[in-house]
């Protein structure tokens, strides 16, 4: 099989799963087939950029700028995650950016920090009770982390990967399941779909090095949640 997916069109399929999960969430209802599928779908988004922050650590030479980067994103869009999930701000939660700058600080953290390493694991542990208040919370730090972690190793990287997916998927899923209606969540099983896409399909390479590739999430998440808002707010109510 040809390895044909570049990182920038890994950065594509993301924000594209991201867009179709929040349209469902803005404008579909989940227990219908549609939203279903299109939930389904957008599971693809939490592990992809988690993988996106690994490889961005390995292959970016200023992590600093890179961090500063993602933390300023991520207080931009505080204001329109906020009106997309309640229709106001401020709202206790910031969207997956903010996630996502945690989980780059972990990793610079456990590849940098002279600290014991009993002191890193609770620097981790209080890295994912504060991404509590982010979107895609703990995983979006654990899967980049433990992609570092065990880079050296092809086996065990992947392995602990689908572990965490499979932790992500059975957490999420519980509640469902005791209450009696297991097919309200089964959509987060889309998110297995992405082991086998970074597997056999991703090659490692980083596609054109326009600065528009490297800009435009950055600029496109924030947006599109503040055009998701408004239309919520004033024109499908």
């Amino acid at each position: 099989m040809t390895k044909s997916i570049n990182r920038n069109a890994l950065k594509y399929i993301a924000i594209i799963a991201m867009l179709i999960d929040h349209i469902a969430w803005a404008f579909v209802r989940t227990d219908s087939i549609l939203g279903e599928v299109m939930h389904f779908i957008g599971r693809l988004t939490g592990p992809t950029m988690a993988f996106m922050i690994y490889e961005g650590y390995l292959h970016t030479r200023i992590i600093k700028k890179y961090a500063i980067r993602l933390g300023l994103f991520a207080f931009i869009s505080w204001i329109p995650y906020s009106m997309f999930e309640v229709g106001k701000w401020p709202y206790p939660t910031f969207g997956v950016i903010y996630t996502l700058f945690l989980g780059l600080l972990i990793v610079w953290m456990w590849d940098k920090a002279k600290i014991p390493k009993a002191l890193k694991v609770v620097i981790v542990i209080l890295a994912c009770i504060a991404s509590l208040f982010g979107d895609w919370p703990i995983f979006d730090i654990l899967w980049p982390l433990f992609l570092f972690i065990y880079k050296d190793d092809e086996k065990r990287k992947w392995r602990s990967f689908y572990i965490l997916i499979i932790v992500e998927v059975a957490f999420i899923m519980l509640p469902s399941i005791l209450s009696g209606e297991p097919f309200r969540s089964v959509f987060q099983l889309g998110a297995f779909m992405v082991p086998p896409i970074l597997m056999y399909l991703y090659n490692g390479e980083s596609g054109s090095k326009n600065a528009f590739h490297k800009w435009f999430f950055y600029i496109f998440y924030p947006l599109h949640l503040l055009i998701l808002a408004l239309l919520k707010m004033y024109v499908f109510v």
